[in-house]
């Protein structure tokens, strides 16, 4: 059995990313090195082709995603689900995603107004999740961002957000 096929049809039915340890978990019959290096490979081979369709490492695992350059095609046969957020979820989210754990009342603070809606919507979407309590009088509710918000944003990691810094030149 071809092992790199193995995985391109598992990463192609799959609608979630894939983690690299859940192939080495269900790929058995194969060595972890040789289904990491036949991983790599696919990638490497996807790029190389500059095929519509990429591997993505993303929320910790990888996935096949249609290339930027091709999404407005697809979209007019696929619908996806609304994932456009209003500009006060938007901030809400970027106040979690780079400040992170959080409360709302340290949200409501940055933001100047009442937060609630928004982190209601957040978690809603499952963009945010309750980390737990933070140890102030009360034991207010924390916020952090979740895989899915990686997933969505086709982020590795939360180290892929771009600086402050990189925003500000953006903006010049």
């Amino acid at each position: 059995m071809n092992l790199t096929k193995i995985i391109e049809s598992i990463l192609f039915s799959s609608s979630k990313p894939v983690p690299l340890k859940l192939f080495y978990k269900k790929l058995t019959e194969f060595p972890p090195e040789e289904v990491g290096k036949a991983l790599h490979d696919l990638v490497h081979e996807y790029n190389e082709l500059q095929r519509s369709i990429e591997i993505l490492e993303v929320a910790g695992g990888y996935q096949m995603r249609t290339r930027v350059e091709y999404r407005e095609w697809v979209s007019r046969f696929v619908k996806e689900k609304d994932v456009s957020l209003t500009k006060s979820v938007l901030e809400t989210l970027s106040i979690v995603a780079y400040k992170q754990p959080i409360t709302k009342k340290e949200i409501d603070s940055i933001r100047g107004v009442d937060s609630i809606r928004s982190v209601k919507q957040l978690l809603d979407r499952r963009l945010i999740e309750i980390a737990g309590r933070n140890g102030d009088k009360g034991k207010r509710l924390v916020f952090r961002t979740t895989s899915k918000f990686l997933e969505v944003y086709g982020l590795k990691s939360l180290e892929d957000l771009p600086t402050l810094k990189e925003i500000e030149l953006l903006e010049k």
